[in-house]
């Protein structure tokens, strides 16, 4: 189950929320009001050079680990700006957990000489997920993500998301099957500026995990998903594979399909990245500071379908919200399983690749 769906203006035009909130709501048989949330970018203009952690606490704002993750970004990171995340409860999503937001940078004489300073903000978020009781939702810059438990709308009301404006927006109605519905298991999970939404099941999570551990990346939020958008910033900005190449890493095609247009390059991938393979069904959408990509297993046994409209592009478990959006497109179709569709922000127009 799961309905995932996301708006790409490739013009960096920019839409308020209730444009995705109506795409997701009509998804509402994908899931059973167990997670809901939204990921959205370009909607701190006046913070855009800042990374914007949003943080999620367990209790209320006289909690202890408000206090002690405070401190601990005092010492790491110059903030610039802290402030609650306005909620607005209602008959449907009642309360949650305390939610705050600080515009932050890394103080350089702390960044190890064998550090980049996006390894150094990766470092710091790892470090404060494993504090327990506080949890980073979100950490890049210029962009955020507003996520729960409930029906994505509700949790859009929640969030007041029409309140927001960004270029590029990504929605998730959650069904969970085998891992539990909490505030902090609702996708989209981030890293940097990487955010997924994701539909169906990694049965690699074991083997990902493990692999993730051994380079600083640690898996705490209960579900499966997480992996995926670690895997993603370690191919791509650590190991530096391209973005095809990282896609690839994730969803290969079989050996013997190898074998048989005996492509070096995609052996050496698949020799060298096993344990970043994600098995099991799913699509997903994935957005970075430069585009989205989407992607299927390499079977397509969860349905995702693509279109655009002029410099707008969209992708989504259901036509459905397509076509709420843009009754009319200038392209529709569905994907094939294990190649992905990558598209790239530009100054005036997008592109579109399908690897």
């Amino acid at each position: 189950m799961c309905g995932i769906v996301g708006i790409i203006n490739t013009d960096r035009r920019l839409i308020d929320g209730s444009h995705i909130r109506e795409a997701i709501r009509i998804q509402r048989d994908r899931g059973n009001g167990l997670g809901g949330g939204f990921a959205a970018y370009g909607i701190y203009p006046e913070n855009k050079d800042q990374y914007a952690f949003h943080l999620m606490y367990e209790g209320d704002r006289k909690s202890p680990i408000v206090a002690k993750v405070e401190a601990y970004l005092q010492n790491r990171t110059r903030v610039y700006q802290s402030e609650e995340i306005p909620v607005y409860p209602n008959d449907r999503v009642a309360g949650g957990p305390y939610f705050k937001r600080y515009f932050v940078k890394p103080l350089a004489e702390e960044i190890r000489p064998d550090q980049s300073e996006e390894d150094y903000i990766v470092e710091t978020v790892m470090f404060i997920n494993r504090m327990g009781g506080a949890f980073v939702v979100s950490s890049g810059k210029n962009m955020g993500a507003f996520k729960g438990v409930g029906y994505p709308e509700d949790i859009a009301d929640y969030f007041h998301i029409q309140d927001y404006k960004a270029y590029m927006w990504t929605a998730h109605n959650r069904f969970p099957t085998n891992t539990p519905g909490w505030w902090g298991g609702a996708h989209p999970f981030t890293i940097l500026d990487k955010a997924v939404v994701h539909n169906g099941e990694i049965t690699s999570y074991g083997t990902n995990m493990r692999y993730l551990e051994m380079f600083g990346y640690f898996c705490l939020l209960q579900t499966d998903t997480e992996v995926i958008s670690y895997i993603f910033d370690k191919l791509t900005r650590k190991d530096g594979l391209s973005r095809d190449d990282a896609c690839f890493a994730m969803a290969p095609a079989l050996w013997e399909e190898i074998d048989r247009i005996d492509d070096r390059k995609k052996k050496k991938i698949r020799q060298v990245y096993g344990a970043a393979v994600v098995n099991g069904p799913f699509g997903i959408v994935l957005t970075h500071k430069d585009g989205a990509i989407i992607l299927n297993d390499r079977n397509k046994l969860r349905p995702v379908v693509c279109a655009r409209t002029g410099n707008t592009w969209y992708a989504s478990s259901e036509e459905c919200s397509i076509r709420l959006l843009s009754p009319e497109v200038d392209e529709l179709w569905s994907p094939k399983g294990g190649e992905p569709v990558l598209i790239e922000l530009g100054a005036d127009t997008g592109t579109r690749e399908v690897a």
